[in-house]
């Protein structure tokens, strides 16, 4: 499983996300262009030492993401715009959970090319999740699941 996040805006919930897939041995991958520049403070200060340990790998485009995709993966879009609750998923092992950015989420393209698309239930009057939060939560979900906790 992985964590993909299309073009971040904010290097701290960048950095919350790789010390999460750091603490739970979950590779990330970072699409470009990101709202900041990747060696930003704020990305080193949200990461702390954790950069150091985490598994994460910078692709240029969503383009040259999808060409390097492993053929077995699927993408799950986490999206505030579907009707699955990601309680409700089924995942595997070779899952991308795919976040989009803070400001604008992910374009038509992107979102009609993921193979599910699945959303974190909330209060009526609630627009969102942090990303970095929706990001722990269905990573917890997904790794329960798949028994792949570290141990």
């Amino acid at each position: 499983m992985r964590i993909a996040l299309y073009q971040p805006d904010i290097p701290q919930n960048t950095g919350n996300i790789l010390r999460l897939g750091a603490c739970l041995n979950v590779p990330v991958d970072i699409i470009e262009p990101c709202g900041f520049p990747l060696s930003d403070r704020g990305l080193k200060r949200a990461g702390l030492d954790y950069l150091t340990i985490a598994a994460m790998k910078r692709f240029d485009s969503w383009e040259i993401y999808l060409a390097e995709l492993e053929p077995q993966a699927r993408l799950i879009l986490l999206t505030t715009s579907s009707a699955t609750p990601y309680t409700n998923f089924a995942f595997t092992q070779h899952d991308v959970l795919l976040m989009g950015r803070e400001s604008a989420g992910v374009p038509k393209d992107v979102h009609d090319r993921a193979d599910a698309q699945i959303t974190i239930p909330m209060a009526p009057k609630a627009r969102s999740l942090n990303v970095s939060s929706a990001c722990a939560i269905v990573t917890s979900e997904a790794l329960r699941q798949l028994n792949g906790f570290p141990s």
